[in-house]
């Protein structure tokens, strides 16, 4: 039946519904190939979130036409293919088919094309788990106007998933950490009256309950409950991803969200004193339109303030259909690179510092790879990682002693090392 490739971008729901294509194809008799030159058909998952995501996408499917060999198959979907469908099939001829979320996927040669069903992202069959680590979506779309995000116009409202169908495919993954992801994890069931608002607590409970570790990726400020806090805390990773964006209160309002910095800080300061041990990571927007050198200054502020394990800054992508695309008050490019600049700095200072403050700690960690291992304090992909001997088991937990940083990245040694090493030369 032929070889398949799938190329994946973005961010990790992207790869949940990669890793559930796949899955489809396998059904179909498909196998995977070992690279682009040896599939049949090569399928690319693009991302459209911001213009740097469209032109890696871009950048992909194009390297990937020049790679392939003759009669292989080039599918494109995701988000830039439902974003831009027909403008994406014209601008790219090289490309023998452009596939929206819904829409068929064609298998094989033109000449004797077989069809795959439709790509339904919630619900399509998923191999087990490479990793000890998988994604899981628990929810497609968003029902959320933020003013900068045109998601919700291609990713259509929240549509959530049953705990069902969720919990079934937490046991088909046979993964030992679980990472929830939703494009907002904490309105899960909201759209659903048998679900109903709150419904991530129990089902976070449940899943805790299944799977050693458990992570949420995505929270947006104003859901983050006592209750969530409490099953966060409570399934053994106090990780909290959580959705800013920024701190200037009326810069948060042009932005259509939630919050300000003072009571971002309130949460936080709580949060900790519930659980010292909690990590926090946040995504911020640098640049927005009517961003003033004050609302830079208190983004700054709260930084250094904050404290946050973890932190991406990422300038302002003005998307077409957006509230804030007609919006006065451009920020400058040169400016926008300047205060990128000024905070990257300070928090990659922090993140070290924070780092340093680990080394002769105790800690758990879960080995995803021979010498490669995290504890709770790292979510899989995107923040450090700890170098642990080689010789631990892929797939186990080890208590280990932290004895180096450098930058984000921690190394250590198991805990039975330092205990039996002499007196005085640790």
């Amino acid at each position: 039946m032929g070889r398949y490739w799938i190329e994946t971008l973005g961010c990790p729901k992207n790869q949940v519904d990669s890793d559930k294509l796949e899955g489809t194809l396998r059904a179909e008799g498909l196998r995977p190939a070992r690279s682009v030159v040896e599939a049949d058909v090569v399928v690319v998952n693009t991302c459209a979130f911001i213009e740097d995501a469209r032109r890696e996408s871009i950048d992909t499917i194009l390297r990937i036409d020049e790679a392939r060999r003759p009669g292989t198959r080039l599918v494109v979907t995701g988000c830039m293919a439902e974003r831009y469908g027909a403008e994406l099939a014209e601008a790219l001829p090289e490309v023998d088919q452009v596939s929206g979320f819904g829409v068929p996927v064609t298998i094989g040669r033109r000449s004797d094309p077989s069809p795959v069903p439709s790509l339904d992202l919630l619900n399509l069959p998923r191999p087990p788990a490479r990793a000890p680590w998988a994604y899981v979506k628990i929810a497609e779309g968003c029902d959320r106007v933020c003013g900068f995000c045109a998601i919700p116009g291609f990713r259509g409202p929240q549509r959530s998933r049953s705990r069902e169908a969720i919990l079934d495919e937490v046991d088909a993954l046979g993964a030992v950490e679980i990472v929830l992801v939703a494009q907002d994890l904490a309105s899960y069931g909201r759209d659903e009256p048998s679900l109903g608002a709150g419904s991530i607590v129990p089902l976070v409970r449940a899943v805790a309950g299944r799977v050693a570790r458990t992570r949420l990726l995505y929270l947006y400020p104003s859901d983050l409950s006592d209750a969530l806090v409490d099953a966060i805390c409570s399934t053994g990773v106090p990780y909290f991803d959580l959705s800013l964006q920024h701190v200037s209160r009326p810069l948060l309002r042009r932005m259509r969200r939630w919050g300000d910095g003072e009571r971002f800080l309130r949460r936080i300061a709580d949060i900790r004193a519930r659980e010292p041990d909690a990590a926090f990571r946040s995504n911020f927007i640098v640049g927005y339109p009517g961003e003033t050198e004050a609302d830079h200054d208190a983004l700054l502020g709260f930084v250094e303030e904050a404290q946050l394990d973890w932190c991406g800054f990422f300038a302002y992508s003005r998307e077409e259909g957006t509230y804030a695309a007609d919006l006065d008050g451009q920020v400058p490019g040169s400016l926008v690179v300047e205060r990128l600049a000024e905070l990257t700095a300070r928090q990659d200072a922090i993140t070290a510092s924070r780092r340093d403050d680990l080394i002769g700690r105790r800690i758990e960690v879960l080995v995803d790879a021979p010498g490669v291992a995290r504890g709770h304090r790292e979510a899989p992909e995107i923040d450090g990682v700890v170098e642990v001997p080689e010789h631990l088991a892929v797939g186990s937990f080890a208590t280990v002693v932290v004895t180096a940083a450098l930058g984000p990245d921690l190394s250590a040694v198991p805990a039975e090392v330092t205990e039996s090493a002499p007196s005085g030369s640790q």
